[in-house]
């Protein structure tokens, strides 16, 4: 079934592994690890005709990629093969799957399809999992895989990375979630790859920090040292603390989760709460102080002038605190002094510099470029296409709040010129760190050092795929880039360490292979729930899937989880929970739920601390919790995790439905109001009351009627309305109805 490829002798011997055993393959970048499953899946479709191959990858231009790697080298029809994405609609997927042999898909869509039994795994014999080191965690890579091995006739699973990380206990995680029994490592050192890795030649090109960028990065430093002196002064650090804390934002975070914890048990309020308010200062300024060090002014200007409307329109007590800072105002001034200079970073300077004498040298060279930070990418697009020759290109990912983004289809686009020279350099994000193919890209340049192992391994890999290459890394002296640098350093010598003891380990299993017997407990789907659509990659789903609950996804207007014709379920996370209390979305959706569901129930899972979470008083998420138990009567039921959820859900669904059965839909659970119900509803409705304030007014005037005919003072006699509000009463009222 394969044309035009002759496959090295790695390749072949990896590919003897993986037809009988589910293997992880670890090779560096560009050595051709998609032949690899190009060449098991042309076995498996030998040894099983009538089956499927899937290959499953993060993003469309990736699942583009694999698409041509089979056209040119496999042989079969076109039209047998598929490609599944966001952009592709579901029934269109369910009718494609009917009729491929080969689909490509991108992970999330699919396991949608899973969920929604609109495809089914039993028949695909070779699962293809790329950029594996993904499969931790909630990723979709992790369910899907599970699910594959337990549904399909004849499993078998293929993952691919060159790079999974450089801790032991993430890679043995990796193994267990996608059940790989044996592992292939090659590095670029082994014998039988040596000869294929192409030179890639690493400058590390180092900068100084001007006078006046130093002076701002001062006012900055002489913030964090007030706040963490406060800190200490308050008890809330000690020694140790005070020196080597305010680096590593995991543990500002974790400081200030204990903190809530503490204030939510008592603690005494005023210290802990101001000091919660202190740390969120700090890490802004680490943060700014970060933009400034590696990316400059420009990005630097940008974060201020956010922080300075927030602090204008927002209620954030730590930003209006940390704008009235004279250190901070002192950073501003300068700041805003050398934007309007246009002042740039000594790496903008290096960057051009380089970029002119590169393509002075080569008129057709294309390169790729890196930055962490998407507002700088596109600042460093801008200055480059001042420079004479130069057509460069932004590559970034899919939009977020108030940041530019391409879209997938958007993102091919852009690869597909620059693959035929309309662009001659692409200035990239994270997005374009993961397995893009983009031949003959003799240089990348690194914008900035990145802790990562990972990510220094993949942008690293972008060049040197065909013919040798060279990386540029730009270094600022004395910041903190000299610390990622040696971070990155580290982690990367630590993985071929933990590589090397795993190629020892490899007779030992990681997993238990799939039996029979392993699924044998597996529950025929007696019992359905009814989820609404917008919670279809929940994990309480999948774990649903797992108890045995036949799921159907539709459109629910006033719940999450429809477990029969009376009980409906709004599902909260403590975080959510705590976030709807704040924006005011919370009480809505509890008189929504009261006024729909004879048995409404609200669901909040989450291990952490419920008072820990935002900077919300404890006594603030008290009263909300009474409100809905005994103002509104609901049942509030406290999970740990998505199993211990899924697992509630499934014995409410159980003890409803053997009682009343499990043809409900969401047309038959409509709640019948009682007489006090429309009581409620009809004096909620009268401006300024509401559900607070209507039971206190028909408890004092005892009827509709006699509310409608009270007076402005009568009404003032119920508590929290006053005058204006009575006057607003009386006019709906009272007033004749203007056509």
């Amino acid at each position: 079934m394969i044309k035009n490829f002759e496959p090295r002798l790695y390749q072949q011997t990896i590919f003897n592994t993986c037809t009988s055993k589910n293997t992880l393959v670890v090779l560096p970048t560009g050595m051709g690890k998609t032949n690899i499953f190009l060449m098991l899946a042309a076995h498996r479709l030998k040894l099983y005709p009538k089956s499927k191959i899937l290959f499953i990858g993060p993003t469309r231009p990736l699942i583009d990629q694999y698409l041509d790697v089979f056209k040119r080298h496999f042989t079969i029809e076109e039209d047998q093969m598929a490609v599944f994405t966001g952009y592709v609609k579901p029934e269109k997927r369910a009718e494609l799957w009917k009729t491929a042999r080969i689909i490509f898909s991108t992970p999330q869509g699919l396991e949608n399809d899973v969920i929604s039994n609109r495809i089914s795994l039993e028949d695909v014999s070779l699962l293809g999992v790329d950029e594996a080191h993904r499969a931790t965690g909630d990723y979709a890579y992790v369910w899907l895989s599970q699910q594959y091995v337990k549904r399909a006739k004849y499993s078998r699973i293929l993952a691919l990375t060159a790079s999974p990380g450089s801790e032991i206990e993430k890679i043995e995680e990796i193994c267990r979630n996608l059940s790989i029994e044996q592992i292939e490592v090659r590095t670029d050192q082994d014998a039988d790859v040596r000869q294929y890795i192409q030179e890639i030649k690493i400058d590390w090109v180092k900068v100084k920090l001007p006078a006046i960028f130093k002076e701002i990065q001062k006012h900055l430093a002489l913030f964090i040292k007030d706040r963490t002196g406060k800190l200490k002064k308050w008890g809330v650090l000690h020694r140790k603390d005070y020196q080597l804390k305010f680096v590593n934002k995991t543990d500002l975070l974790k400081l200030q989760a204990e903190l809530r914890g503490r204030a939510a048990q008592g603690g005494r309020d005023f210290t802990i709460w101001r000091s919660i308010s202190v740390l969120a200062e700090i890490m802004k300024i680490q943060h700014a102080i970060e933009l400034l060090e590696t990316q400059g002014i420009v990005a630097l200007h940008a974060y201020f002038e956010k922080l300075q409307k927030d602090a204008v329109s927002g209620k954030t007590k730590a930003i209006k605190n940390l704008v009235k800072d004279i250190n901070y105002r002192s950073a501003l001034i300068k700041t805003e002094r050398l934007f309007e200079e246009k002042i740039q970073h000594p790496k903008m300077i290096e960057l051009k510099r380089i970029i002119r004498e590169e393509i002075g040298n080569n008129k057709d060279l294309k390169l790729l470029i890196f930055n962490q930070y998407r507002d700088n990418a596109v600042n460093i697009v801008r200055e480059l296409n001042t420079i004479p020759d130069i057509r460069a290109q932004l590559f970034v990912g899919q939009t977020k709040k108030g940041e530019t983004g391409l879209t997938q289809k958007e993102q091919k686009e852009v690869l597909d010129k620059f693959r035929q020279g309309t662009f001659n350099i692409l200035v990239a994000t994270s997005v374009g760190e993961e397995g893009l193919d983009v031949p003959k890209v003799p240089l990348v340049i690194f914008y900035e050092p990145i802790p990562s192992a990972i990510r220094t391994i993949q942008r690293r890999g972008r060049t040197g795929r065909h013919e040798s290459g060279k990386v540029i890394v730009l270094m600022a002296l004395e910041t903190r880039d000299v610390g990622y640098k040696w971070s990155a350093h580290h982690k990367e010598k630590r993985m071929y360490r933990t590589l090397d003891k795993i190629k020892k380990k490899l007779g030992i299993k990681f997993s238990t292979p799939p039996t029979l017997e392993r699924y044998a407990k597996k529950e025929e789907e007696k019992f359905k729930v009814i989820v609404d659509h917008r919670e279809k990659g929940s994990q309480v789903i999948k774990e649903l899937i797992e108890l045995g609950i036949k799921i159907y996804l539709e459109k629910l207007d006033h719940a999450d989880y429809l477990l029969s014709s009376r009980v409906g379920v709004e599902f909260k996370t403590n975080e959510d929970f705590v976030n709807s209390l704040i924006d005011g979305r919370l009480l809505q959706q509890m008189r929504e739920l009261k006024e729909n569901f004879e048995r409404p129930l609200v669901i909040v899972e989450g291990e952490e601390d419920i008072y820990a979470i935002r900077n919300v008083h404890p006594n603030s998420i008290r009263g909300m919790l009474a409100t809905i138990s005994i103002s509104y009567g609901i049942p509030i039921i406290f999970t740990k995790n998505s199993k211990d959820t899924a697992s509630f859900l499934k014995i409410v669904a159980k003890r409803e439905q053997e009682d009343e059965g499990s043809d409900f839909t969401p047309h038959t659970t409509k709640r019948e109001m009682s007489l006090k119900d429309w009581q409620e509803y009809i004096i909620s409705a009268l401006p300024g009351v509401g559900s607070t304030l209507a039971r206190p007014l028909l408890r004092e005037f005892k009827s509709v009627k006699n509310i409608i005919n009270a007076d402005h003072e009568d009404l003032q006699k119920v508590g929290k309305i006053g005058p204006i509000k009575a006057k607003k009463i009386k006019d709906v009222v009272d007033k004749d109805y203007e056509i």
